[in-house]
């Protein structure tokens, strides 16, 4: 009678036992088939904008207006002298800057300057005169002939810079055109003079604007 009742308690026990690992296996397997809920989305990197290109250096809109007051010694020196100078000052104008150079074949006086000065937005008004030196006993006054120049600022004709440039001044050697030298007879050794005080003019200008970019200084050498 008891092994009886021990095989039956035994079996009971068995049926609790696998009824017991049924329900863990299948608690087990239900969480392995949980899904995990989808992972945020990883932001895509937003593209850096592209940096656009950085202007030359100097100002594309300066500009220089290059004029000549004649009227004071219109009977005593020839227009042709303004030619050297006015070529001599727009060249290194253009040499050293970004800037557009302009001559005027028309005649002003400071009045005039002043005006166009005012109408301008970014062109600055050069004004070039010359004048003969009669404290120098030269046989030929065009060697010894001064030149003055006067700059407006646009918008407001303000007198950025003034002053005079004297022949062969500030200059490394002296003019060479040849064998001939110097002499008041000789038409290139003048032009020569007249070039590089116009060349002078528009280097006091660079520096006044604090546009004063380096630039090369060379001595003017002419065959005979």
């Amino acid at each position: 009678m008891r092994t009886t009742r021990f095989h039956s308690d035994l079996f009971v026990l068995c049926l609790l036992a696998l009824a017991l690992f049924a329900t863990t296996a299948h608690a087990q397997s239900g969480r392995r088939q949980t899904k995990p809920p989808p992972a945020a989305p990883i932001p895509s990197p937003t593209p850096e904008p592209t940096p656009e290109p950085k202007a030359k250096a100097g100002n594309p809109d300066l500009g220089f207006l290059l004029a000549t007051d004649r009227g004071a010694n219109f009977d005593s020196l020839s227009l042709s002298l303004y030619d050297p100078v006015m070529r001599g000052c727009g060249d290194r104008l253009r040499t050293g800057t970004s800037a557009h150079v302009e001559a005027t074949e028309k005649e002003m006086n400071r009045s005039d300057a002043i005006k166009r000065a005012k109408i301008e937005t970014t062109t600055y008004v050069v004004l070039l005169k010359l004048k003969v030196d009669n404290m120098r006993s030269s046989p030929d006054p065009y060697l010894d002939l001064e030149l003055d120049f006067v700059v407006f600022a646009p918008g407001t004709a303000k007198v950025v810079t003034q002053g005079t440039a004297y022949p062969n001044s500030n200059r490394t050697g002296p003019v060479v055109i040849g064998p001939t030298g110097r002499g008041s007879n000789n038409p290139m050794y003048r032009e020569q003079l007249l070039q590089r005080q116009g060349e002078e003019v528009a280097e006091r200008i660079l520096k006044a604007l604090h546009l004063n970019i380096s630039v090369p200084d060379h001595a003017t050498e002419l065959a005979r």
